[in-house]
């Protein structure tokens, strides 16, 4: 047992209860996670996906390992635009993983996908293993995302590749007020009506604030050893990519 405390939304909590807590929400709403994040963004993040895609330029042969990757959208993502691939999906939530494999074998892609239950912060992979390394809308669930990208570091291979999505800080301070006014008080309640889950999204909300503005965590990415490290804001700040490669 831990005395080391993490935020869980803006509750303070044990750094050894945060996971269980996160895998108990993600598997209490495994089955609305797609609603989410429609809820969320606005259904916007369908477009930071394809953006990131396009950032990325997956391409054949690559072997992709999607970390917090849910149902895996991201992975079949990549798939269909790297051609002939290969992606792992990881995730601390089986049940998460269960809802995308079903969707994998109903889009015969099943062959070109694995689905492994795992932590962030200890990755069950080898040393040197994957080309591109992803995570979207997951690290700010992580109780130590700096632990997380370092074991992004070492899973990729030199020459490997890490791309961040997540929410993020508006630059604007009003932008960002009006946007917190919007959060706190409208996505609860939106997860209310659409998913009978307002908790949920309380949490979901919460995390987002807490988590590090862009520069900050453009330093925890080469910190971990990414170089050329960079970043995206994606509709004014409202989310970010984050970019960095294993030289």
């Amino acid at each position: 047992m831990t005395d080391k405390t993490t935020h869980f939304g803006a509750r303070t909590v044990r750094e050894d209860e945060k996971a269980g807590m996160v895998r108990t929400l993600f598997s209490d709403v495994a089955n609305k996670y797609d609603i989410m994040n429609d809820v969320m963004s606005g259904g916007i993040h369908r477009v930071w996906k394809e953006a990131m895609m396009d950032w990325l330029a997956p391409r054949a042969g690559q072997r992709l390992l999607d970390v917090a990757g849910g149902t895996g959208d991201v992975s079949f993502k990549f798939l269909k635009r790297a051609g002939r691939a290969h992606a792992t999906v990881c995730d601390l939530t089986e049940g998460m993983l269960v809802e995308g494999r079903k969707r994998a074998e109903a889009a015969q892609m099943a062959d070109s996908l694995d689905w492994v239950v795992g932590d962030a912060m200890s990755l069950p992979f080898e040393d040197n293993s994957f080309d591109v390394y992803t995570i979207s809308f997951g690290i700010r669930n992580v109780t130590r995302p700096q632990e997380a990208l370092n074991e992004a570091y070492r899973v990729l291979r030199p020459g490997g590749r890490l791309m961040v999505l997540e929410f993020s800080q508006l630059p604007n301070p009003m932008l960002q007020k009006a946007y917190d006014l919007y959060s706190f008080n409208v996505i609860p309640r939106m997860g209310q009506v659409i998913a009978n889950d307002r908790d949920s999204y309380q949490y979901l909300v919460e995390s987002i604030r807490n988590f590090p503005d862009q520069e900050t965590f453009l330093d925890m990415v080469r910190a971990a050893g990414f170089e050329q490290a960079k970043y995206r804001n994606l509709t004014m700040g409202i989310a970010a990519l984050h970019s960095g490669w294993k030289l």
